[in-house]
């Protein structure tokens, strides 16, 4: 079967806003003298918000309800989301997939408010763009839903599918909807053990990397030419 469309997860795939999230929350938890654990950003990388909360309730001293933790963290990260930028290698590989008339689709884990600000303030939202939220949902990543909603929304199959993630969560995710899953870690993350199926890719190279998984039938020059 032939790839017809990539779906790109968001934080730390798309868009290098995995530390603007982290500060947010260390933000958010000074405010109430609480100090995050050890290792808690790289343990919570892809995990859905509410995933968060349940593990800081059972790993701090957290008296926050949900929704207040929420709303603080979310107006910390949007407050400064104009530092946002997107991560080397990501505009070339959605162009060229899109230059291969390739559909294009945004899965996220995150709220939104949070994924449309982090592509709006990246310049790389359309009108008639793809989006799958942590609201459009009723399971986040690991689970499927996201990933088969985005291939629905597309009119396309399953099995027709790329996902690029640089998560456990969301490489399990993929494989569960029954898609080929590129893991692609952050520079600082090369560590990342990614599950068993997941082709994994250590470079910027996203778009030749990409060509790759989608069949030789595609044109080099095509796939890596400049964006008009």
């Amino acid at each position: 079967m032939s790839i017809r469309a990539i779906l790109f997860d968001m934080d730390g795939t798309l868009v290098d806003s995995e530390p603007l999230h982290h500060s947010a929350m260390m933000e958010t938890l000074d405010r109430v003298g609480v100090a995050l654990p050890d290792r808690f950003a790289d343990d919570t990388t892809g995990m859905a918000m509410p995933a968060v909360y349940e593990l800081l309730r059972a790993t701090t001293a957290l008296q926050m309800g949900y929704q207040e933790l929420v709303d603080a963290k979310y107006a910390s990260f949007l407050k400064r989301a104009g530092e946002i930028l997107m991560r080397p290698g990501a505009a070339a590989a959605m162009a060229a997939a899109r230059r291969l008339g390739l559909a294009v689709a945004v899965v996220s884990n995150s709220d939104r408010m949070l994924v449309d600000a982090s592509l709006t303030v990246c310049g790389i939202i359309r009108p008639d763009m793809i989006t799958v939220t942590r609201n459009d949902v009723r399971h986040g990543k690991p689970h499927p839903e996201p990933y088969l909603r985005a291939a629905w929304l597309l009119g396309v199959d399953p099995a027709e599918c790329i996902v690029v993630e640089d998560s456990v969560p969301g490489a399990a995710a993929g494989l569960a909807a029954g898609m080929t899953v590129a893991g692609w870690p952050e520079p600082h993350r090369r560590d990342l053990v990614f599950p068993d199926g997941t082709r994994r890719l250590d470079s910027d190279d996203l778009a030749g990397f990409l060509l790759q998984l989608a069949g030789p039938h595609m044109d080099p020059d095509t796939l890596q030419a400049p964006a008009h």
